[in-house]
């Protein structure tokens, strides 16, 4: 098992650049099922989920090859074993993107109940009534989710009782080769929904609304091959954006796209980082004076993200005043929180909502991550402790983050991957 070892106190400064986003390429993946024709991704991040699917492709029958350029190719001439095992996916939640596009190639699917990280529920059942609605028969037997659809899927109606992000892409996935009309209501909004739709249409599908709540898909009966560039990670984006404030620095995000940061850009603004753009897909951070405290509610798209929460917290120890950050999205994501108090934080969780108190000086010490963002919430709150921390299992953030200590380093940081 490996660790990151971070000395503190070392201000940020120059050129940082955004990988693919990891939630958008794992849905391309899975889409690639959908054809018997070769799909080029561009822009696909070299982290452990992506890996993981990948297996999952070859196992289903796909061939797949990564190139050195970033590029990955993929061709699914026949699905050969339409499951998703445990011991494949046990470590990843998008496992249950690969339903609709089994379904709606194979007629059949076989999916593990996904794994992941341990933040709170993310039900499936959202997934599974959609697929319902759309004519698959559904089980759950020893931990699989069994469905067939022998006779193949037909548009229909679909409104989410609550917006999820998964369920939207693995009902589109599904709908686009489903036998006439399907309308998505309560669709979720984010851009990694919109990139996959993109995708699809390039495909052959007819997709219409996409990045709003409402999806309409007018079933085709195949798709072809196509080439598709992932979207950039806002997520690695923001966390970078973060880095900078909380270090004081002077940082250059490259490769990004502004316009899907807005929630975050305008809340670092208000605890007085200062954020402009640099040219297109740059953004420029800066901190000439100190953090202020500012409240933050974790949102669907376009708001305030969950997966920055925990990164927002370690800013919120160095800014002046009491910040509230409520979580809305999952009801177990504060785990981070204890960690950061170990290293001399002051926070105190009352059920969804976290308080901190700052400025404190936070002292280096031995942490463990728990989840994927948490982990990239100690490496911030690491880069201005006086000393050394220790992150361990940071396998979490190897996850999501392409290769985030040797980034940190070339803009100044103090850290090294080291054996446990």
């Amino acid at each position: 098992m490996e660790q990151f070892l971070i000395e503190g106190g070392v201000r940020l400064e120059g050129e940082i650049p955004v990988s693919g986003a990891k939630n958008s390429a794992l849905p391309a993946m899975a889409a690639c099922l959908l054809t018997r024709e070769a799909v080029l991704l561009h822009r696909i991040p070299q982290v452990r989920d992506i890996c993981t699917m990948a297996r999952l492709l070859e196992h289903i029958g796909a061939g797949v090859e990564f190139r050195e350029d970033g590029t990955l190719r993929v061709e699914a001439h026949q699905v050969a074993v339409p499951e998703a095992p445990y011991e494949l996916v046990k470590t990843m939640r998008a496992s249950s993107l690969v339903l609709g596009p089994l379904l709606a190639r194979a007629g059949r699917a076989r999916v593990s109940l996904p794994g992941g990280c341990a933040i709170g529920a993310r039900p499936i059942n959202l997934h599974l009534e959609a697929m319902e609605r759309l004519g698959a028969r559904i089980r759950q037997e020893h931990g699989y989710i069994i469905a067939e659809a022998p006779e193949g899927l037909r548009g229909t109606l679909i409104t989410f009782d609550r917006i999820t992000v998964t369920g939207t892409e693995d009902v589109l996935m599904a709908a686009v080769l489903a036998e006439g009309e399907t309308l998505l209501e309560n669709a979720a909004r984010e851009p990694e929904v919109a990139d996959l739709a993109e995708l699809l249409v390039k495909m052959g599908a007819r997709i219409e609304g996409a990045g709003t709540s409402t999806i309409r898909v007018r079933g085709v009966s195949r798709l072809h091959g196509a080439e598709h560039t992932i979207i950039p990670d806002r997520i690695e984006a923001g966390t970078f954006l973060i880095a900078g404030a909380i270090t004081a620095g002077d940082l250059l995000v490259t490769g990004c796209r502004p316009d899907h940061l807005t929630a975050l850009v305008s809340k670092l603004i208000q605890a007085g980082a200062e954020i402009t753009e640099a040219g297109p897909g740059a953004l420029r951070v800066r901190r000439p004076g100190g953090l202020l405290a500012a409240d933050v509610t974790t949102e669907e798209y376009p708001g305030f993200a969950t997966d920055l929460q925990a990164q927002y917290m370690a800013l919120a120890t160095q800014a002046e005043g009491v910040s509230l950050i409520t979580e809305t999205i999952f009801e177990n994501r504060f785990m981070h929180a204890l960690e950061l108090m170990r290293m001399g934080a002051d926070i105190r969780i009352e059920g969804r909502r976290a308080i901190v108190t700052g400025p404190r000086e936070l002292t280096g010490a031995a942490v463990i991550a728990s989840d994927l963002r948490a982990s990239a919430s100690l490496v911030l709150a690491g880069l201005v402790a006086r000393g050394e921390t220790v992150v361990d299992r940071v396998y979490h953030i190897d996850r999501g983050y392409e290769r985030i200590e040797e980034k940190l380093s070339r803009v100044g940081a103090r850290i090294r991957r080291i054996a446990a």
